[in-house]
């Protein structure tokens, strides 16, 4: 029976020759033929060229388990080309430049071209990436390169500009359900519908995910003390993905300071949570509460930066877990609390005027050391009613930078220089 399926998987595509019989079920499904991959047709539909019988030099760009390696075998497959493997993670320039000869040899002898690809491409440095171009310019080869991580700012533009660029998203349910089903019709397996939910719903839309999980399936299956509860619990437990330094580190970073802004609490302890799961350094977050404490909250709550400060003090001294305790009520009070970004943006403004205009004098009475015959004198504010003096501070017609808001403390701030300065500044 297991010969059977094996043979009628081969036939079908639905089986990878070159696998191992007892390899992991995702790599043994790695379809070949075309209309075995799911979501070809969309993606030819986006991206044209993927439908030619001459491949284009091209990167495939995607999250984990989208299907970057398997649309590289399939292209490779429906085409004469020969196809040769080449890992960033584990070879340098020697391997690479020989397996570049190689290639070269098989063209020059037999008329075959190739196709080099090169898994996880974002690893190169730039020599590495550089000692590509020549070859890719003179068509010695195609290039399929994949990555995790977004190009534009892992690789370089001269290798860019030689490369079609071709983004694959999470695989949606309805995918999923098609690669698990093709799994148990190879399997000769039959689940529950909770099972199959489970393998589906917990899979973050990686198609690797549910064979593996599949796989686990099978194995508790044969264990007395299997539940779906246990499953489940098996499942979720490495289900969660955080890549510090990577893609979903800065969304979930951006989620967090944005529901902050937000006044959402509860909003932004979820993705508090998320980071410490993952995790994430305390001390970036506690970083990012003091920024975020100046630039978002500013001079309506003048406690937000003591807040964000002494958190940022404690978190470095006594860490995880504990410093848990101490971001939670940091971020809680943050998103609580009244907002303005005024001070934020007269820094913003001050400098944009800064760089417009050529070296901006400092007046002679406010010099270290001012001219003695200098006919306007520094008047010392402490020495006047009220510890204010009008004077000029800048030169004449700099901007107005600083205009205070209505809300918390700020409002305070406001009416307060509106009655000192009068009507030499209006901060309106």
């Amino acid at each position: 029976m297991e010969k059977y399926i094996k043979d009628y998987a081969l036939q079908q595509g639905l089986f990878n020759s070159d696998s191992p019989s007892d390899g992991p079920l995702a790599h043994r499904l790695r379809p070949n033929l075309r209309e075995d991959y799911i979501g070809l047709q969309k993606l030819v539909g986006k991206y044209p060229f993927l439908s030619r019988e001459q491949i284009p030099s091209l990167l495939i760009w995607g999250p984990p388990g989208c299907g970057k390696t398997t649309l590289a075998h399939v292209l490779a497959s429906n085409s004469e080309y020969n196809f040769e493997s080449f890992s960033a993670v584990m070879g340098g320039i020697p391997e690479l430049k020989k397996l570049m000869a190689q290639v070269k040899s098989t063209r020059e002898e037999y008329g075959k071209k190739s196709i080099i690809f090169i898994d996880e491409i974002h690893r190169f440095n730039k020599s590495q990436q550089d000692a590509l171009l020549p070859h890719i310019e003179s068509g010695a080869f195609v290039l399929i390169g994949a990555t995790t991580e977004n190009p534009r700012s892992s690789l370089n533009r001269a290798l860019l500009s030689r490369l079609q660029i071709v983004e694959i998203k999470n695989h949606n349910l309805n995918n999923l359900e098609q690669i698990l089903d093709r799994a148990l019709k190879l399997e000769d397996i039959s689940i529950t519908k909770t099972e199959r939910e489970i393998l589906i719903n917990f899979s973050d839309g990686d198609a690797r995910k549910v064979l593996n999980n599949f796989e686990l399936l099978i194995d508790l299956k044969e264990r007395e003390d299997y539940s779906e509860k246990n499953l489940k619990e098996i499942i979720l437990e490495n289900a969660r993905a955080y890549d510090k330094n990577q893609d979903r580190h800065y969304d979930v970073i951006s989620a967090y300071i944005k529901s902050m802004r937000g006044s959402d609490p509860d909003a932004a302890i979820l993705w508090l949570a998320v980071m410490l799961d993952g995790g994430e350094d305390p001390v970036f977050i506690a970083r990012r509460l003091v920024i975020f404490a100046s630039e978002d909250v500013g001079n309506a709550d003048i406690g937000a930066l003591n807040i964000a400060v002494n958190t940022l003090q404690v978190v470095s001294q006594i860490g995880m877990p504990e410093a848990r305790i101490s971001l939670a009520q940091a971020t809680t009070y943050l998103a609580s609390t009244v907002k303005s970004n005024k001070a934020y943006e007269a820094i913003n403004s001050a400098i944009a005027y800064v760089q417009e205009n050529q070296t901006i004098e400092v007046p002679m009475h406010l010099r270290n050391f001012p001219a003695p015959n200098h006919s306007v004198k520094y008047e010392y504010p402490h020495g006047h009613p009220g510890n204010f003096v009008s004077q000029q501070y800048s030169p004449k017609n700099t901007p107005q930078f600083y205009h205070p808001s209505d809300i918390g403390v700020e409002k305070n701030i406001k009416e307060r220089l509106k009655g000192l300065w009068q009507n030499l500044k209006t901060y309106l």
